[in-house]
């Protein structure tokens, strides 16, 4: 009888190889645009026909395929960059597993025409479902030119699960911004079915680039971040907490110039902004990661979309303290009510907890930019300094300061009142602050539990302890918050049974009826990721405890504890949004005031 176990052939291997790295159209736009910037091209070009379905055109004016080496590229494992096995960790370009071309190869109609920098003339080569044909001279410009067609032809299974031409081309186009977003030196045209796109000019003002990816809105609300530790270096742009979107797609990540989807950066982002958005919104950041390549691997997944980095928990750290540092640095500018940068940055909290919740898991998610280059941008609506074009994307981030500008103290503005006992009112040079004073006082209050958390006085002692009944899973959760709840001042212990004794409560909250606020934390929490990271929770007790305290919407506030309350709030980092992450106040500008009476 014979064996069950066959040996594939080689024909039937390689499609499936390919379908690791080719998905669909796009991938395809990818792999090419690499080994193009890895040829040291300048200016590519790419054309699409039905959102590449039907065809994919690459030009560039890299250094072109010697003629003994044209035909080498397109067999598997075929490499310029590792000559031995240690070179793997050495490697800086965007490819070296020799998989990109033998895998277009295997489920397309490939054609190639090269010309090396310096030669007279250059060659021409069709490669169909793997197999190479006639090679043949040709007369062609310096650099390559790949043309794709027939694509999934050989697979035809594949092409039942692409989407529309117009999907389709969309994700072609996620790809190419993504990339022109860290090589702002290189110039992209993209052509689709004979119409011009995308048209991306060399340039040495990322403010291009960042509109191309980010769009209009954001460029006023970009915060500039870096920093550097031993051979690391992080550099980009965040956004400013008030500037939300409803899906993460605006958070980018380049390792080494690399676009990825990494768990663990994102993650790190968004404990920076904790307590600073709205619950599932999410900010815009462009972060660009330059490390040894001995502590990055970037060979663990087929299209280079994830890497494993040596020390992930000091990346993460990293971060999370850069971005956490620059955004307790910002305060209100008068003119527009946005943050704006301020002396005295505080430093990041401990982050412990949140970094063993990151480093459980890696996740894959994916990311499609927003498409607007408008012409305001080009003609220089924000200035930035300069720098040479052969440049990459990070020394020039490096060099963009955010824009100077004058910073106000709440205390020092005017008060004129309070509206519907809810709203304080002040008068400033440069138009009308509105602040609310839940939300402030919200703030103020949480930022003191933070800092005093675990210090001598927190705690306000009970004349009569209070002793509270719960259910068997309110009690093991209660259980598993004693450490939490101790440190914010609240001194609970078992008292037999499903009975718990309260002994204290944080100062903030002595005037709260001491049960109702322990059960409503319980419930609050009952739903809560038992896996979440104990500063966490911690920041969420906190959160929940502020707003238990403070003044309420219809309270009425005097003058002089509305001076107080923004003496408090000058003193409070993260000062224009609540902990959950609502606006603290506005500013309505004489600019709005004089359109509104038709002044302007």
């Amino acid at each position: 009888m014979s064996g069950k176990i066959v040996i594939l052939p080689e024909a039937l291997t390689h499609k499936i190889a390919a379908g690791e790295v080719i998905e669909r159209p796009a991938s395809i736009v990818k792999e090419l645009l690499e080994n193009a910037l890895d040829a040291g091209a300048t200016d590519v070009r790419i054309e699409l026909l039905k959102g590449g379905c039907g065809m994919i055109r690459i030009t560039d004016n890299g250094e072109g395929f010697a003629p003994a080496d044209a035909p080498k590229a397109f067999e598997r494992y075929a490499t310029s960059k590792i000559y031995e096995f240690d070179d793997i960790y050495k490697v800086r370009t965007f490819g070296f597993r020799g998989e990109a071309l033998p895998s277009i190869a295997a489920i397309a109609r490939v054609e190639m025409t090269t010309r090396p920098r310096g030669a007279l003339s250059g060659m021409s080569m069709v490669v169909t479902a793997g197999r190479i044909g006639e090679i043949m001279d040709a007369g062609c410009p310096e650099g390559t030119t790949i043309t794709v067609t027939g694509i999934f032809d050989p697979v035809p299974v594949r092409k039942k699960f692409l989407k529309t031409d117009a999907t389709e081309q969309g994700y072609c186009i996620d790809v190419v911004t993504r990339t022109a977003l860290a090589h702002p030196h290189v110039r992209i045209q993209v052509m689709a079915n004979g119409r011009e796109v995308l048209k991306i000019p060399a340039t040495d003002d990322l403010s291009e680039r960042m509109a191309l990816i980010l769009g209009m809105d954001v460029m006023d609300q970009l915060l500039s971040v870096q920093a550097a530790r031993d051979d690391t270096r992080l550099q980009g742009f965040i956004s400013r907490p008030p500037f939300t979107r409803s899906h993460a797609k605006h958070l980018y990540s380049f390792v080494n110039g690399r676009y990825i989807r990494d768990y663990l950066l994102n993650h790190a982002v968004m404990t920076a902004y904790r307590n600073l958005i709205e619950p599932r919104r999410y900010p815009a950041a462009v972060l660009l990661l330059d490390l040894s390549p001995q502590d990055v691997d970037v060979n663990v997944h087929p299209a280079k979309l994830e890497v494993r980095f040596r020390h992930p928990r000091e990346i993460y750290g990293m971060i999370v303290e850069t971005l956490t540092q620059a955004l307790a640095q910002l305060s209100p500018a008068p003119e527009s009510g946005r943050y704006r940068e301020a002396a005295d940055p505080r430093r990041a909290t401990d982050y412990r907890d949140r970094v063993e919740d990151a480093l459980k898991r890696y996740r894959l998610s994916s990311s499609r930019g927003k498409l607007s280059f408008p012409e305001a941008v080009r003609q220089g609506r924000r200035e930035l300094s300069s720098a040479p074009l052969h440049r990459g994307a990070g020394e020039i981030f490096a060099e963009m300061a955010c824009e100077p500008a004058d910073t106000f103290k709440f205390g020092n503005l005017a008060y004129l009142g309070q509206i519907a006992c809810t709203y304080l009112v002040f008068s400033a040079p440069e138009g009308i602050v509105v602040l609310d004073q839940h939300a402030a006082h919200e703030r103020v209050l949480f930022e003191k539990l933070r800092k005093n958390r675990g210090c001598q006085g927190i705690a306000q002692r009970l004349l009569i302890p209070e002793v509270l009944t719960l259910s068997p899973k309110d009690i093991v959760l209660f259980e598993e918050l004693f450490p939490i709840l101790e440190e914010v001042g609240i001194e609970a212990e078992s008292f037999g049974g499903n009975s718990v004794v309260i002994r204290s409560v944080p100062v903030i909250c002595s005037d709260l009826d001491a049960r109702a606020m322990i059960l409503d934390l319980l419930e609050s929490l009952s739903g809560s990721d038992r896996l979440s990271g104990f500063e966490n929770r911690q920041d969420k007790i906190f959160s929940l405890l502020a707003c238990k305290a403070a003044v309420k919407a219809n309270q009425s506030m005097s003058p002089p504890e509305a001076a107080a309350l923004c003496r408090d709030l000058d003193e409070t980092p993260f000062a224009a949004t609540c902990p959950h992450g609502r606006p603290v106040y506005f500013v309505l500008g004489l600019g709005e005031l004089e359109k509104r009476f038709k002044r302007s």
